[in-house]
């Protein structure tokens, strides 16, 4: 059960079943698998079942430049409760999936300044649930560890009450809790910052990760199974 103001915690990238589990059984609120093909942490929709096998939090589904079967069938692969749109989804992509099932979307921005995330906002924040902000590096698509660099309120002023607030890029165990306390996001979000090798997560980073994120307002995971 979410308790109000409480930060939520995506663990993206996600590659292993037993690093589904871990993060499942941890705490984590999400868990995000990258569905389409050719990216270093993409995983192929046949393998989908096997990856999420016994875990129980929601599933993000993260798709790059998708029409809209391809984003739902992604979806359906893994029960996904989020759409997460990570490329440069043209707005009827975003609006035929919006009426299509009952998922939730979020649209991710790599963000150079404020500008590209009022542009995002303005094309996307009527049809979306959620706006990823995430830090910008040349040629990468996903924010390539970059932090977000931008003016903390500033930033936060631009997102609209009626989406999430999603912060990724760059965060780890030892950044994630200055990172809520500045940015106030609803979600952060985490793929190598708690890894040991590409697509194999670390145990302890994963559990410290979400620690560290809820420390603002001191809720474990023992804590909220209470």
């Amino acid at each position: 059960m979410l308790v109000a103001n409480q930060v939520r915690v995506k663990i993206c990238g996600l590659m292993r079943n037993q690093d589904a589990l871990i993060a499942d059984r941890s705490g984590a609120d999400y868990l995000g698998l990258i569905l389409s093909p050719g990216f270093r942490r993409s995983v192929a929709l046949e393998d989908c079942a096997a990856i999420i096998e016994s875990t129980e939090v929601p599933k993000v589904a993260v798709v790059v430049d998708e029409d809209p079967d391809g984003a739902e069938s992604a979806a359906y692969r893994v029960d996904a409760s989020v759409i997460q749109l990570h490329g440069n989804e043209p707005l009827n992509v975003v609006e035929e999936l919006r009426h299509r099932g009952p998922w939730k979307l979020w649209k991710a921005v790599r963000a150079r300044s404020l500008e590209d995330v009022t542009v995002a906002v303005g094309l996307y924040g009527p049809l979306v649930d959620g706006i990823l902000v995430e830090g910008w590096r040349e040629g990468v698509i996903g924010g390539g560890g970059a932090r977000v660099t931008l003016e903390p309120l500033a930033l936060r002023s631009l997102i609209p009450r009626s989406c999430d607030f999603v912060l990724a890029g760059g965060l780890g165990p030892d950044t994630v809790a200055e990172a809520v306390g500045i940015f106030s996001p609803t979600v952060v979000d985490v793929s190598s910052g708690v890894e040991r090798l590409l697509g194999e997560k670390d145990p302890e980073s994963m559990s410290a990760f979400i620690h560290q994120a809820r420390l603002k307002t001191g809720q474990t995971k023992k804590d909220l199974a209470l």
